[in-house]
């Protein structure tokens, strides 16, 4: 009598289980997974990325003569010369030495908190 009663649970497990999905819904949900990580992927790495760099775009575009500045080598500086539509400036690094530069070298303000 145990046996039968064991044998009937088993028989009625085994018809309640789940069936293995289709190919087209393993297929969806791998599909799935992948635009998740995707999403994730943007979100994380990319969005934050840009948001510095059009910081940084704008930090340069505001840029006026007698800023000073740090370069991207690490020289601090004070701006003597920029044009609005040139991509040159021409900074004062101290002692009388003038270096013309590309405004894409200013790595930030060196007076900005």
């Amino acid at each position: 009598m145990w046996v039968s009663k064991a044998m009937a649970a088993g028989t009625d497990a085994a018809a309640t289980m789940a069936e293995a999905p289709s190919a087209w819904e393993a297929f969806a949900l791998n599909m799935l997974l992948i635009m998740v990580l995707v999403v994730l992927f943007y979100v994380l790495l990319i969005m934050p990325q840009q948001k510095r760099f059009k910081k940084h775009y704008a930090m340069i575009n505001q840029l006026k003569k007698g800023d000073k500045i740090v370069t991207s080598g690490g020289f601090l500086g004070k701006i003597e010369k920029i044009k609005d539509g040139d991509d040159e400036v021409e900074v004062d690094l101290g002692n009388g030495m003038k270096v013309t530069m590309l405004r894409s070298a200013i790595q930030s303000r060196a007076d900005a908190k």
